[in-house]
């Protein structure tokens, strides 16, 4: 599969758009939804080339999108706000529940360049050894790479969804030239498909990635706009150490006030300015414990 390189001087209002044949589209044989995955993925490769696009934050929120739904799939009732309180929130020498390590596995995932000793800090309960068998698994074309993985590791571990997922979208991002990983295909699946081998799973794969690179895409661009207003309000903010805090939010899906590099005071007076500037939003709705985010 070979890429073509954009235009990094777009603006961010105009990076491109899906094209409609491919969000439209309804096809049904193997060989069109693999067209149409291609499409999807070199439509996104395009997107995520651009410098406007806030890299880091959008894997981070495509990572807590992908740890709700393995949650999901694990029978647990939490979602995007529990799971954004378990990780921010957590104090020192708290746990952070099954959920929260959900969470965490996926937000380490998307941290480091893909390798053997990254995936083991996502997930440390692996040996080396067999994230290296697992990974050696991945044989064919970029989806069929990730759809072996993903049947690999369920074959042996039927219930490892989690090491599952990350370690087959590890091999996507490879064979694409990602890096650090994107999460796709956890959003994209359901819960029956990870119980599919074979041919059923790859073309499960591939309608999964259709939906996620459609969405991730989406993301993209609203991120890009909302990265480029909170550049563009920064120069007003004149607490010492407000570049700092700005990076922050252009890095992470969500920043609670201590962990600015500020005083609490100040920070809390910093996340108040950047909400009446509409650079940023208080995604909780809660008077105390708020979290703050682009």
């Amino acid at each position: 599969m070979t890429f073509a390189r954009p235009d990094h001087s777009i603006d961010p209002d105009t990076l491109p758009r899906m094209p409609a044949w491919v969000t439209s589209a309804r096809a049904e044989t193997f060989e069109d939804v693999a067209f149409l995955s291609g499409a999807a993925l070199n439509h996104l490769h395009l997107v995520l080339e651009h410098t406007e696009v806030p890299q880091a934050l959008l894997r981070d929120r495509l990572a807590l999108r992908a740890a709700e739904t393995c949650v999901a799939f694990s029978g647990r009732p939490e979602r995007a706000g529990e799971l954004r309180d378990a990780v921010h929130l957590l104090r020192p020498g708290d746990l952070p529940g099954p959920a929260g390590e959900t969470c965490l596995a996926w937000r380490r995932a998307v941290e480091r360049t893909v390798s053997v000793k990254a995936l083991g800090r996502a997930l440390p309960t692996l040996e080396p050894g067999r994230i290296v068998t697992w990974l050696d698994a991945a044989k064919g074309a970029p989806v069929t790479r990730a759809a072996t993985v993903l049947d690999a590791v369920l074959t042996e571990a039927p219930r490892a969804e989690v090491p599952a997922l990350i370690l087959a979208d590890a091999v996507l991002a490879q064979a694409l030239g990602w890096d650090p990983l994107v999460p796709l295909l956890a959003a994209g699946l359901k819960r029956a498909d990870l119980r599919k081998h074979g041919d059923d799973l790859r073309l499960a794969s591939h309608r999964a990635l259709i939906s996620s690179a459609i969405e991730a895409v989406r993301q993209a661009a609203d991120l890009a706009r909302r990265a480029a207003h909170l550049k563009a309000v920064a120069p007003k903010l004149r607490a010492k150490g407000a570049g700092d805090a700005v990076e922050m939010f252009l890095t992470r899906d969500a920043v609670v006030p201590s962990s600015l590099p500020l005083p609490d005071r100040a920070a809390r007076r910093l996340c108040d300015r950047l909400v009446e500037l509409g650079a940023v939003q208080e995604l909780t709705g809660r008077d105390t414990f708020r979290l703050y985010g682009v």
